[in-house]
């Protein structure tokens, strides 16, 4: 039930994880793209585009994240000094959107997220990172997002624009890990890797937003979500968060700390049909199954 930008067919959502360990068994990559699901809104859709975010600490949170996006959609536009150009599809046209979707206008070019927690060191979800060439056919974007209404970015600086030097680790699981810590080509100097929880796990109740790049799309806030579920003994927790396909990796952020609470990898079906079109699932904020996200205690003994 892990979500991907590029995967729309997925196992019921109600799938045990003893029916995950059958498939990794037979064929792990091919069951994992396979349970990759996206997302869905719970309550009130809260995502925003950044020139819609009044809040200085939330911008500065997002300028840590980014997009991965594939080399097929990037063109180096000049050599001296360094640019790249984009090259996406309308979201609307891409997903048959009906007409009162948000941001069907808007332009699809990522297929995960991600965020900075070193100077060269990013986080994402395991499923975004299944082999050395996905790494190698990625390049890691920062601020491919709406600064101004309407203005989409068309270009990327060479400091905005990172390659994979090496896949730290990836974890993989049947009981629900799905994370990679990935070392950038060089050291990111303009901006600060993510605060992250280092003590406490995640409580039922609090409150959390999240930031990524929902089905590709420029870099959204949603905050208003909260903690579900945790057990014990699991490597996640769940929450209620209006994430979609291509938020997996996405840091999930306590509200109350302002730190990294964990990492999105799993969660609802994205869409319903409306005739010949679809619109976005909506559950209330107790119903349908929650998103999965991997605490960030997990993933701390891979950073030293």
């Amino acid at each position: 039930m892990i979500k991907h930008l590029r995967c729309l067919t997925s196992l019921p959502m109600a799938t045990p994880i003893v029916a995950v360990s059958l498939l990794l068994m037979a064929s792990p990559q091919a069951a994992w793209a396979q349970l990759m699901m996206p997302r869905v809104i719970y309550g009130e859709d809260e995502r925003m585009d950044l020139y819609e975010v009044d809040s200085f600490e939330v911008l500065n949170l997002a300028r840590s994240t980014v997009a991965l996006v594939d080399q097929s959609r990037m063109d180096v536009l000049d050599l001296s000094p360094m640019s790249f150009g984009l090259k996406g599809t309308n979201f609307g046209e891409g997903y048959k959107l009906c007409e009162q979707e948000r941001f069907r206008e808007q332009t699809i070019t990522a297929r995960c997220s991600g965020f900075l927690v070193a100077p060269d060191l990013i986080v994402t979800a395991g499923h975004c990172m299944m082999a050395q060439d996905d790494c190698q056919n990625t390049q890691f974007v920062f601020d491919l997002a709406l600064q101004q209404k309407g203005q989409e970015p068309q270009s990327l600086n060479q400091n905005q624009v990172y390659h994979c030097a090496q896949v730290v680790t990836l974890q993989l699981d049947t009981e629900g890990t799905d994370f990679a810590v990935v070392r950038l080509d060089r050291p990111v100097l303009d901006r600060k890797p993510l605060p992250l929880r280092r003590q406490s796990q995640a409580q039922v109740g609090e409150p959390l937003m999240i930031i990524g790049n929902p089905l590709g799309l420029p870099t959204k806030v949603a905050p208003g979500g909260s903690v579900r579920e945790t057990q014990k003994n699991k490597p996640y927790f769940v929450a209620n968060l209006d994430s979609f396909g291509g938020n997996s990796g996405s840091p999930v952020i306590s509200e109350i700390t302002g730190k990294v609470a964990g990492v999105l990898v799993r969660g609802e079906v994205d869409f319903e049909r409306q005739g010949d079109c679809r619109i976005s699932k909506r559950c209330a904020l107790n119903d349908c199954r929650g998103e999965d996200v991997i605490h960030i205690e997990r993933i701390l003994p891979f950073l030293n």
